[in-house]
């Protein structure tokens, strides 16, 4: 589907979430830190997913990375 100016222009008010970057195996010190770097990844994973679906919601039939 071709994107029409206002589709583009609303597509770029309203990006699609990007997710968090997990972290690499020497990210963690494996020391048992109270907030690991993998939980903080977890936290934002999820807070991702939810986003992402309020992002679908509000973008029905727009395809990512088409503007």
């Amino acid at each position: 589907m071709p994107a029409t100016p206002a589709t583009s222009c609303a597509a770029s008010r309203d990006p699609e979430p990007i997710p968090p970057q997990k972290p690499l195996p020497f990210d963690c010190c494996e020391s048992g830190c109270d907030r690991c770097v993998y939980e903080i990844y977890a936290e934002e994973l999820a807070f991702h997913q939810t986003a992402l679906a309020a992002w679908h919601a509000r973008n029905a039939g727009h395809e990512p990375g088409v503007m």
